[in-house]
């Protein structure tokens, strides 16, 4: 192995007795007497490491070790003393040398020397390597990162086209039956849609930690939409949203229980078709929160039974949904209906 070595010392005698030493070892050996040459020396050439000595005429090698951390990166660099002051090594790793070697008068510490070149030189082969797999792993991630993306991207717009497909055929319904039933499905469709909108634009990145108030904001006002294109005068607003986290799967289901909570308050609370429906997600615990639906309408308890009007198959919906996502749910009854998912969340 050939190796390259800047040697900074003012002793041109040393000098000389290191590169004769360190030559048959594979290295080639540059002597400079400064810092300035020094300097100059690393502008026009690349080396693999730096031998320093500490006293030097007008300035210590911790003077040279400043400015060239001053200067940006460098090779690493061993400190050569002959004081037996151990403050002086100390400080020496402390300001950015990779080892040291003390100088004796019988001339050992070449040999010392040149162990220490090599044990610093293969530390910083690897410390490269490791850099250079880290960088790859990086850019590996951030391709995995785009292409999920893009995926996510793609389906938003492919559910989107699927929602529109679904309006113009409900559209072209005589049978209103079948155009709630299309408009219902339409809803469903636009909630998925939702979470992948947000995993597309909104989740930095982090696909397996979807904010939840974002993506309610973007769900309720949608929601909206829907209560308009199915003829009601019915205001969805989202009262408050705590700062709640959740996976992408729980989102989507957590996103498809508040579409058939709305939608069955926008069909059913009320009958003259004007009103306001709130939803609220807070959070309750570190590791818990609640999503509301609340509107002022007739009120419902939650009783299958009771909501002839409808086909069940919301219910149905809400019911798996709430199992698999091992949460609660409660039906309130007061001056209209309530209600309540507890479900588990992430730590905030």
């Amino acid at each position: 192995m050939t190796y390259r070595i800047l040697y900074i010392e003012d002793d041109h005698g040393l000098a000389a007795l290191l590169t004769r030493f360190l030559k048959p070892r594979g290295a080639v050996v540059s002597h400079v007497v400064s810092g300035e040459e020094a300097i100059a020396a690393l502008a026009r050439e690349t080396w693999d490491v730096i031998a320093l000595d500490h006293n030097l005429i007008g300035e210590t090698g911790l003077d040279i070790i400043a400015r060239l951390k001053a200067r940006g990166a460098h090779p690493p660099i061993i400190y050569v003393t002959g004081s037996d002051n151990a403050q002086i090594a100390v400080a020496a790793l402390k300001a950015g040398a990779s080892d040291y070697v003390w100088k004796d008068t019988e001339g050992h510490y070449r040999e010392l020397l040149a162990q220490s070149i090599e044990a610093v030189i293969a530390q910083d082969l690897m410390r490269r390597d490791k850099e250079r797999a880290e960088a790859e792993v990086r850019a590996a991630r951030d391709r995995a990162e785009l292409l999920l993306t893009e995926v996510n991207h793609r389906v938003a717009n492919s559910l989107a086209m699927v929602s529109a497909l679904a309006r113009l055929q409900g559209a072209s319904m005589k049978d209103a039956a079948s155009r709630d039933a299309l408009k219902e499905m339409q809803a469903r469709v636009s909630a998925i849609a939702a979470v992948h909108r947000h995993l597309y634009a909104g989740s930095g990145g982090d696909v397996s930690r979807i904010d939840l108030a974002d993506y309610f904001a973007i769900l309720v006002r949608d929601l909206g939409a829907t209560s308009r294109n199915m003829g009601a005068q019915v205001e969805v607003t989202l009262a408050q949203a705590d700062e709640v986290a959740v996976n992408a799967d729980h989102a989507v289901s957590l996103g498809l229980v508040a579409t058939e909570l709305v939608t069955n308050a926008v069909k059913y609370a009320y009958p003259d078709g004007v009103g306001e429906v709130r939803v609220s997600l807070v959070r309750t615990a570190p590791t818990s929160a609640e999503l509301k639906v609340v509107d002022d309408g007739i009120g419902w308890s939650g009783d299958t039974g009771v909501a002839a009007k409808g086909t069940g198959v919301g219910s149905k919906i809400i019911a798996s949904l709430v199992q698999s996502l091992g949460a609660q749910i409660e039906y309130e009854k007061a001056s209209g209906a309530s209600v309540r998912v507890s479900f588990p969340c992430m730590p905030a």
